[in-house]
């Protein structure tokens, strides 16, 4: 079992930066695959960023509207995986969820993910 908790959302101009953190329960935290996803009002739930297990971690997957604004991480030490958003745009204001998947061969979707957060708000003012 795995409990995520994200936090770092909040409210913030075009052009600005927020970072996320999503902090994971468990001792098996180094074991799951993490993806960030999101969802605007009114719209389906779709992929943001993830970040493999395989390779030490090293293979990174981005939707092709955040490529080269967001970055995601993890430090396995403190069991938390973050995702960094830079030239943020009015379009990313969502509710952003990060995701734990034990066994994933397609990390953009959703259904391959095992356990959620609740959710932390992001919203982008122009």
């Amino acid at each position: 079992q795995v409990q995520l908790v994200e936090s770092g959302g909040g409210l913030v101009q075009a052009g600005g930066s927020l970072r996320l953190s999503c902090a994971a329960s468990g001792r098996t935290f180094g074991r799951y695959g993490m993806g960030w996803f999101r969802q605007a009002p009114g719209k389906e739930r779709e992929f943001v960023a993830a970040l493999s297990i395989s390779s030490g971690g090293r293979n990174t997957y981005y939707a092709d509207s955040v490529k080269g604004r967001f970055t995601i991480s993890r430090d396995n030490a403190k069991n938390t995986v973050y995702l960094q958003m830079d030239s943020l745009k009015p379009e990313d204001t969502a509710v952003y969820y990060c995701a734990a998947a034990y066994s994933s061969e397609n990390y953009y979707s959703d259904q391959e993910y095992d356990y959620w957060g609740q959710g932390t708000q992001v919203t982008v003012s122009s």
